[in-house]
């Protein structure tokens, strides 16, 4: 896997800087304090940019501990600031490789923070349309995309458990090493050393990747991955005074011929050979008494982040390879005193205090008195670190935000906290796009064009609107108004339109006897209580007209015929998974009961429960489902086609009582691209099922014959437009199918 596709802005930057564009901003002149006195040359390490493969920066720093090499400063550009960065500013070797291997990788280059720390709202989002391809609009600036492929939120939490606490809004000329992060100017080219810039801004922007990250904003000017102009700043170190450099360079390989495939990736191998340029211009500047280590690292590219162990590995190995010229500079005395410097007393990691002042910085749309309601952070309740982290992480969560900052200011035996936060510009008014295909290869295929519309903030009290249109097989659009009753309330109101209308075909005895063209226009209102971050009860009322008319075989003198519906309804739904491409961790539950009164008839009953649980066991993820169902009007959800008896003819079993359970299993085999998708799978399902009749809600009336078992394996791959699955079903004793899938699987 290699470097992910660019920015086209970014490609335009790198035009400028090919052709001429400023390169080198100011840097201050090297300073006296830098090693120690006396004529031992000093020492400058200096780390490139690249991705997951700067993390044998690492291993070559372990080796220069145990060879007793003095490291006077520390120059790094990208993954190679953020390695010096953090050992800079008194990480040790061990802590290093303990955070590493630790962090989940997967979550810190995901576009938006892991699903089950989302709000309900936009857990509900990902159930409309599970698609990822959305993009902020309104009619002033039209559309507006996010700053990266990836999140901002995971990728600082991880910075900021890289770095001690007490350094993180330290300028890096008063880090107790002398450092600097290169980062680009994104407006002028510039190459800048950031200085004066706070320890974990420098390293934010540094490794600012465009197209992956988004660019920070510092004094109001975007900054973005310094490899753009100088991914191994040497000459940078010999302005701040090493005598000797010692240079490891860990650069993404440039592209092979038949790697090249599209336009991106025309303009991806553009800015690769712009950069390897820059480092063979910093190569050129290396002196005989200079030292250059280059891991070898083959077939390891820019994200392979999973290959972490490897890659310190290697870079250990390749300083190693350098051992005679190390040794050479070993001075046991100044390393042990610098080391001393650098790490400085152990840091003590504030215990929980009082909370004292919340304050919220840098709302316009959102009102922060919700927020303050929605954390829950009541005055006195004791506050860490911990609790710190979860209540950044709900906020991340709601999707408002681009960046959102946490200063801590422990004074008198209490803890005030300040949220500093940056409003998303495209968060207000988002339209997501999704595409839903499926078929078994035979006579059931359909699709549909899907779009949704989420506009929030309308009022001071967080009211929404959010539509949903369909185009294709299905037809429909619904809309929602929800309305919480206060300033981050529990309690909320809803009210809902919607229009639905399709064809499909009626089954009898398991034969095709009739083709339906129906429609359903639907209006509620509902009151609501959201459930603790698990979801929310609902109680509506409404009304329902549905139609319906025989299209095959055509029967002279029958047209459409409707009927109306008089509608309660009670609805308890939970949803705690992290994925609906493939849950590995949670529950989903949908609990509802409906009264319906036909114009001019009695009442009858509907109700259905359906459950799934997610978990992992070892390699493997799997799902338990489970499905009730009862209905007194017509027809329950029917059986047939993938993971509903797989094998068996779509929709081709059906009754007034439903019954359905299933184990699906599923092993990870691969990844694909940051921006494009997910995770790949392989997997199995064993499922059960039956229909029956009889009539009333008893237990005594669901099905006890007729049972009937299928089993399927699959191909899944997660990907923008949702989860894509091939498989081949067959139901025990009958059909057996193939399907493609994209879209939602239960």
């Amino acid at each position: 896997m290699r470097r992910p596709p660019l920015l086209l802005v970014c490609v335009s930057i790198a035009l400028a800087l090919f052709t001429g564009a400023p390169a080198v901003a100011q840097v201050e002149p090297a300073q006296a304090t830098l090693g120690a006195p006396g004529a031992r040359p000093r020492i400058g390490v200096v780390l490139s940019g690249g991705g997951a493969r700067g993390l044998a920066h690492i291993g070559v720093l372990r080796v220069l501990e145990e060879m007793k090499v003095p490291i006077d400063l520390i120059v790094g550009t990208s993954m190679g600031a953020v390695v010096g960065g953090a050992y800079a500013s008194g990480r040790s070797v061990d802590e290093l490789e303990a955070l590493v291997k630790s962090a989940n990788w997967n979550a810190i280059l995901a576009d938006r923070p892991a699903r089950d720390r989302l709000s309900i709202r936009r857990r509900e989002d990902d159930e409309r349309l599970p698609s990822r391809i959305e993009f902020g609009f309104n009619l002033e600036r039209g559309a507006m995309l996010p700053g990266g492929a990836a999140g901002n939120g995971q990728l600082e939490a991880t910075l900021s458990s890289l770095l001690p606490a007490t350094r993180t809004d330290d300028p890096l000329r008063k880090l107790p090493m002398p450092f600097r992060a290169v980062a680009t100017d994104l407006l002028s080219g510039a190459m800048l050393d950031q200085a004066d810039t706070p320890l974990f801004e420098a390293l934010r922007a540094s490794m600012a990747v465009p197209g992956v990250f988004a660019p920070l904003r510092v004094n109001g000017r975007p900054r973005v991955d310094g490899g753009l102009v100088r991914n191994l700043p040497i000459d940078l170190a010999r302005q701040l005074g090493a005598d000797i450099i010692i240079a490891v360079n860990v650069g993404t390989p440039l592209l092979e011929d038949r790697e090249i495939t599209s336009a991106v990736m025309v303009a991806n191998q553009m800015l690769q050979i712009l950069t390897e340029q820059n480092v063979q211009r910093s190569l050129r500047e290396l002196r005989p008494q200079d030292i250059i280590i280059d891991p070898d690292l083959p077939g390891m590219g820019f994200m392979d982040f999973q290959r972490a162990d490897e890659a310190m590995a290697t870079g250990r190995r390749a300083a190693l390879a350098a051992v005679q010229r190390l040794a050479a500079l070993a001075a046991p005395a100044d390393a042990a005193r610098l080391q001393a410097r650098r790490l400085g007393s152990p840091e003590e990691t504030p215990g929980a205090l009082p909370l004292g002042e919340l304050k919220f910085s840098g709302t316009h749309r959102v009102n922060a008195e919700a927020l303050r309601a929605e954390l829950a952070m009541a005055p006195g309740t004791p506050i860490g670190r911990v609790e710190l982290a979860r209540a950044a992480e709900r906020l991340d969560g709601m999707g408002d935000f681009d960046r959102i900052e946490t200063d801590v200011d422990d004074r008198d035996g209490q803890r005030n906290v300040e949220f500093k936060l940056t409003e998303a510009d495209w968060a207000p008014s988002r339209i997501r796009l999704g595409l839903e295909l499926y078929s078994n290869f035979s006579d059931a295929s359909t699709y549909s064009l899907v779009a949704m519309h989420v506009a929030n903030w309308l009022n001071r009290w967080g009211a929404e609107l959010r539509s949903v249109a369909r185009i294709g097989s299905t037809r429909g659009l619904n809309t929602e108004f929800y309305q919480p009753l206060g300033a981050g309330s529990r309690w909320f109101a809803s009210a809902k339109l919607g229009y639905e209308a399709g064809a499909n075909d009626v089954f009898y005895q398991g034969q095709r006897a009739l083709r339906l063209s129906s429609s359903l226009t639907s209006a509620q209102l509902e009151l609501g209580h959201r459930v603790a971050g698990l979801g929310d009860l609902r109680f509506g009322v409404g009304q329902l007209r549905a139609s319906d008319e025989i299209v095959l075989p055509v029967i002279p003198g029958r047209g459409p015929q409707s009927q109306s519906y008089a509608q309660r309804y009670l609805e308890l739904h939970t949803d705690s998974l992290d994925s609906l491409a493939f849950p590995s961790r949670g529950q989903w539950t949908t609990a509802r009961i409906e009264w319906l009164r036909p114009r001019g008839e009695a009442r009858v009953i509907n109700a259905s429960l359906l459950g799934l649980a997610a978990f992992r066991l070892g390699d493997w993820a799997g799902q338990l489902y489970g499905e009730v169902a009862h209905a007194e009007r017509g027809q329950t959800r029917s059986l047939g086609g993938y993971l509903r008896l797989s094998g068996t003819a779509d929709g081709s079993l059906l009754g007034e009582n439903m019954a359905l359970a299933r184990i699906v299993m599923a092993r990870r085999i691969g990844e694909m691209p940051v921006g494009l998708g997910g995770a790949v799978r392989v997997g199995f399902s064993l499922e059960t099922g039956a229909v029956g009749s009889g009539a009333g809600l008893k237990l005594s009336n669901f099905p006890r014959e007729g049972w009937k078992q299928a089993a399927s394996g699959f191909l899944s791959v997660d990907t923008r437009f949702g989860p894509f699955f091939l498989a081949v079903g067959a139901t025990r004793g009958g059909d057996t199918a193939a399907y493609l899938l994209l879209g939602p699987t239960w």
